[in-house]
């Protein structure tokens, strides 16, 4: 009974820290396409470089939000 409890508080920690991997995976990727979608449109129409770069920074904000969300539930899985 005992070992059973152990085991599942360490598979636990583990899909925790797996879950936490994902979403920084996630995050790197997602900013890596707006990076380079970016640099794409501002090559392609140089004068709405401001504009894009604004909803660049914008967004890539909100996907690092996100993931820092997702870390932190579960490193709060970890915890409890």
């Amino acid at each position: 009974m005992i070992l059973e409890s152990i085991a599942g508080v360490g598979l636990a920690k583990a899909g925790a820290a797996l879950g936490a991997a994902i979403a920084v995976i996630g995050a790197a990727y997602g900013i890596g396409n707006i990076g380079k979608s970016s640099v794409e449109s501002i090559a392609r129409q140089p004068s709405a470089a401001g504009d894009i770069r604004s909803s660049m920074i914008l967004t890539a904000a909100f996907v690092e939000g996100a993931a820092l969300f997702a870390i932190v539930v579960c490193l709060l899985v970890v915890v409890m």
